[in-house]
């Protein structure tokens, strides 16, 4: 079955063939040799005062006229503390060094966390921690923003850190950003970016390369939203396919995009075509899942050309499309090849790539 380009004068993302099916991303049966599809180009572009801590079962605490701290700490995490917050910085008495120790009692932790809140986005102030001269705290993404300070509104000053606040924050257990979406997690500041880039309670991005489109949403949301906007999309069902890219020999970039059913799963099969230096072109070949990178490992893909006593192969693990595949085709790991190898599997000016999708 044949899909037409998406346009009169070569692709453009987002309009649909004039010959679509009733179901947005149709299902096509198989035939001999496995189910075939032409690929349509979807457009160029390319993938292109003071606070004292005390009540709370944190511990009470005096503020002396010199900024002193006294009192009596009660436990938090194994250590008896007592912090307070003032115009000279942040004192910290403890029995036992606070560096390390996260406070076990989810109480005491959340208040202390609740202390690190900007008062601007109400994100974390992490370290490095800078104050105003009130000692009041701004994180690091806002800071540059401002031209006071947004509690006191007085002078942000220079880069001065409160180091005893970041020593505070070594014993935070801080909750993911993405807690409100369902993350149950929460970590040590030093911990927390790294888990929050692969965090799999973080919103999905639109999968299809080089249609600039912007959206962002769960999972779950992801077919729904691929079958009401990118409705030109073909979908073939079965572990064996061949789809055809149609017109390789357009100018400047393009990407070809075509979903591939099986297992109970739904993958993205993307070929992009790029402009190097002095007109030299490559094509990328790869496949994604449409799920997460837990879900992906139990999965591997073969991409296959054939020609003339001639063939070309790649397998590999197919990429969640949390991770995206701007990574994979800058670092080459996928089907790479340039346009005389095109040459040699194409047939005028179509070239047809054998897919299967197998259960590691």
């Amino acid at each position: 079955m044949s899909g037409n380009p998406l346009g009169n004068n070569g692709p453009t993302a987002g309009n649909s063939p004039p010959n679509a099916a009733s179901s947005p991303l149709s299902s096509v049966g198989n035939g001999g040799g496995g189910p075939k599809s032409r690929m349509v180009p979807l457009g160029g572009g390319g993938v292109g005062g003071g606070l004292t801590l005390g009540g709370n079962g944190v511990g009470s605490a005096s503020v002396g006229s010199n900024g002193s701290v006294s009192g009596n700490g009660s436990v938090v995490g194994g250590a008896a503390a007592a912090v307070a917050v003032g115009g000279a910085g942040v004192n910290v008495v403890s029995n036992v060094p606070l560096q390390n120790v996260p406070p076990q009692n989810s109480s005491a932790n959340q208040d202390l966390a609740s202390l690190f809140e900007c008062p601007v986005c109400f994100d974390y102030v992490l370290p490095p921690i800078l104050q105003c001269h009130a000692g009041h705290l701004v994180c690091s993404s806002c800071r540059p923003k401002l031209t006071c300070c947004p509690t006191c509104r007085g002078q942000l000053g220079g880069n001065i850190r409160n180091l005893a606040m970041e020593k505070v924050a070594s014993t935070v257990m801080f909750p993911c950003r993405y807690q409100s979406s369902g993350c149950g997690t929460s970590l040590l500041h030093t911990e927390k970016l790294d888990h929050e880039e692969t965090c799999e309670f973080r919103p999905y991005s639109c999968p299809c390369p080089g249609a600039s489109c912007k959206w962002q949403g769960s999972l779950e949301q992801v077919m729904s939203h691929l079958m009401q906007v990118h409705k030109s999309i073909t979908t073939l069902q079965g572990e064996d396919i061949v789809f055809l890219a149609t017109d390789i020999n357009l100018p400047g970039a393009v990407d070809w995009v075509m979903m591939q059913s099986c297992f109970g799963h739904h993958f993205m099969l993307v070929l992009e075509k790029q402009e190097k230096f002095d007109g030299h072109q490559q094509f990328f070949a790869i496949v994604q899942l449409i799920g997460t990178r837990k879900q992906a490992e139990n999965f591997a893909y073969r991409l296959e050309l054939n020609g003339h006593r001639r063939r070309l192969t790649w397998e590999a693990t197919p990429r969640s499309i949390h991770e995206g595949v701007s990574s994979a085709i800058l670092n080459s790991d996928c089907l790479v090849f340039d346009t005389s190898i095109a040459q040699l599997f194409a047939d005028n000016g179509n070239l047809g790539i054998n897919v299967t999708i197998s259960m590691c």
